[in-house]
């Protein structure tokens, strides 16, 4: 792959001290004079975003359930909120994201 322009002056961001270890970011900066410090606290902020923003609530409003099998389309919370727990789909049962 290869970058142009501005592109190329990003560089990929890895935190070894990052609160929750089981999430893995992707962050790319433009400014190559950011030290150590002003990493860790624009990745400490970016979790504290994701961490109020990534609600079941939020993952319902932005779904829908295609059954196929009834020829429906659900988005009911309750409904969206049980199919989403489940490990596997029922066959011709889809998850949409509306955008």
């Amino acid at each position: 792959m290869r970058l142009w322009g501005e592109q190329r002056v990003c560089r990929v961001l890895k935190s070894k001290t990052m609160k929750t270890p089981n999430r893995d970011l992707l962050v790319l900066v433009r400014n190559d004079h950011m030290n150590e410090k002003a990493i860790e606290m624009e990745l400490e902020k970016l979790n504290q975003l994701l961490f109020n923003y990534e609600t079941i609530q939020n993952l319902c409003v932005a779904h829908e359930v295609f059954d196929l099998n009834v020829y429906k389309i659900h988005n009911s919370f309750k409904l969206l909120k049980k199919v989403i727990s489940k490990k596997h789909l029922k066959p011709f049962e889809f998850l949409f994201n509306k955008n």
